[in-house]
């Protein structure tokens, strides 16, 4: 018989896959139609600046799949380090590499090692630089207290363990660092079938 545990267990590595097939797909075929909003239209919506979208590469704006815009309250600042968590094809930190400047770091991590190869390269077409490590946010593949400010876009909601993300935020900021995310919220229990749903989830 299997317990709670080992059902989760197995949910989440279910979950895991479907994540990384989803957004793989968003970032190879973007002109696919998908059940979100996602490319440049979103992030327009979203109330990412013009010259944002026209000085990043083609391949990060069109495969763009948030649900907010991070950069509006992120305040970023020279020098800063960054850590966007769920980087996908790069479009939020490179442009979060633009406001920290040449003397500021960006790191993303990201489930797909394919797609924070993505981001390498779209940020590099930019002339600007971001390291990113393959890893669950959940278990956040840096040191304690070294970054000053985490971003992230609409991923949070992905986990399972959302009280172990925010535990893993905490321990890598540094004191006084900042959080500037945005994500979906449910203000009711949702069914145990969409608790369930791989693709729900995922999405």
């Amino acid at each position: 018989m299997i317990d709670a545990a080992e059902a989760q267990g197995s949910l989440e590595a279910v979950l895991k896959d479907e994540i990384i097939r989803m957004y793989e797909e968003v970032a190879d075929n973007p002109d696919h139609e998908f059940h979100f909003y996602h490319g440049r239209d979103a992030a327009e919506r979203f109330g990412y600046l013009p010259e944002w979208l026209d000085w990043a590469p083609a391949g990060a704006v069109e495969s763009f799949a948030g649900v907010g815009n991070p950069h509006e309250r992120s305040d970023l600042q020279s020098g800063e380090t960054v850590l966007d968590l769920g980087s996908g094809a790069g479009l939020d930190a490179i442009i979060a590499s633009r406001q920290v400047g040449p003397t500021g770091k960006v790191i993303g991590v990201d489930l797909n090692p394919s797609m924070c190869l993505k981001a390498q390269t779209h940020a590099a077409a930019t002339g600007t630089s971001m390291e990113c490590h393959e890893g669950r946010m959940e278990e956040i593949p840096l040191p304690d207290d070294s970054v000053d400010v985490i971003i992230s876009n609409g991923v949070i909601n992905l986990s399972f363990r959302k009280r172990k993300v925010v535990e893993e935020m905490f321990r890598v900021l540094r004191p006084g660092g900042r959080i500037s995310i945005t994500d979906i919220v449910s203000a009711k229990q949702l069914s145990q079938s969409i608790v369930n749903d791989p693709k729900l989830w995922a999405s």
